[in-house]
């Protein structure tokens, strides 16, 4: 099948491209290179899929800009897209809440509309567990009443599982929302928690503690989220959203001692206060994703960290 990824030379993207190839799926990915980190990282990315030899192309754009990808759905045949790209970040959204709202409900109108208007029947779209906000329960259930969102970040995920349903219901589109829980692994952004925490606790620099250490995150390994993306793409659902975590929650002191164990070094704890849109837990109910995807998450943080680190250490800068 052609298969169409938004976002596709990020660390999620990089490595859904990446499992499609292997699957004998031809692959377009489409990102726009920008600066919230290093592009160097993204080029990376690129130059290894490109080396695998197997068919791939990348195509330059942003998705708030509606033409170029007007153009490449009408140039290319695609039998499914999964929309990935997005402007990402809790702490990042409060400081640019109106480039979170155009990137990530706007961009996603436009690939929906894209698809729409060219045939495409079936798509797949990141949210995130940050939609659940300070949730009363945990772990977090699809069934969750979602009404206390902190964060433009999360209201823009929000607003685009509502646009997603609107495309379900309205033009019949085959739709899938999928609220990722912290996705970890090899070629993780270097501003996420483990990645961040592994830098400067191998350079023997502080780390930065918001809190006491006891909030707890879901940690989800990379080939796991991998593994529901693309069960996602085997059958057809109307629309549904599922949770992808672990379903195991760690600790943040926890975390931080899985990374001194696997550097042999110890942290310097930078204590600062919890930041505003931070929630204390995240935790996913993955039953739903269990009975219908056949989602099975097999790498729990103390295997995941250790192969996390043995991939910095190999490719640190």
């Amino acid at each position: 099948m052609n298969f169409l990824v938004t976002g596709g030379a990020g660390f999620i993207g990089s490595h859904v491209c990446e499992r499609l190839l292997g699957d004998g799926h031809r692959v377009w990915a489409f990102d726009d290179l920008n600066d919230f980190y290093d592009p160097q990282i993204k080029q990376r990315n690129l130059q290894d899929l490109r080396a695998s030899g197997r068919p791939f192309e990348f195509s330059q754009g942003d998705v708030t800009d509606a033409a170029p990808l007007q153009e490449l759905f009408h140039r290319v045949k695609f039998d499914q897209v999964i929309h990935l790209a997005a402007r990402a970040g809790v702490r990042p959204s409060l400081a640019q809440p109106a480039l979170y709202q155009r990137v990530n409900v706007e961009g996603t109108v436009n690939v929906l509309e894209a698809a729409r208007k060219t045939g495409v029947k079936k798509i797949t779209l990141a949210s995130s567990s940050s939609v659940y906000g300070v949730n009363s329960k945990v772990p977090f259930s699809e069934a969750d009443p979602i009404v206390s969102a902190i964060s433009p970040y999360a209201a823009s995920k929000l607003a685009g599982e509502a646009l997603g349903h609107v495309y379900h219901h309205i033009y019949g589109l085959d739709v899938v929302m999928l609220r990722f829980f912290t996705v970890y692994g090899p070629r993780q952004r270097p501003d996420l928690a483990i990645h961040k925490f592994t830098k400067l606790i191998d350079a023997g620099q502080p780390i930065p503690v918001f809190g006491d250490g006891s909030s707890a995150r879901d940690h989800t390994f990379i080939a796991d989220i991998v593994d529901g993306v693309l069960a996602c793409t085997k059958k057809e659902f109307g629309f549904e959203i599922f949770n992808l975590g672990e379903s195991q929650v760690i600790r943040l002191d926890r975390l931080i001692a899985l990374i001194e164990a696997a550097l042999g070094k110890r942290a310097v704890i930078d204590r600062q206060p919890l930041q505003p849109g931070d929630v204390p837990i995240t935790y996913a109910d993955i039953s739903k994703a269990r009975r219908l995807l056949g989602y099975q998450p097999q790498v729990p943080a103390e295997k995941g960290i250790p192969i996390f680190v043995d991939w910095f250490r190999k490719n640190r800068q």
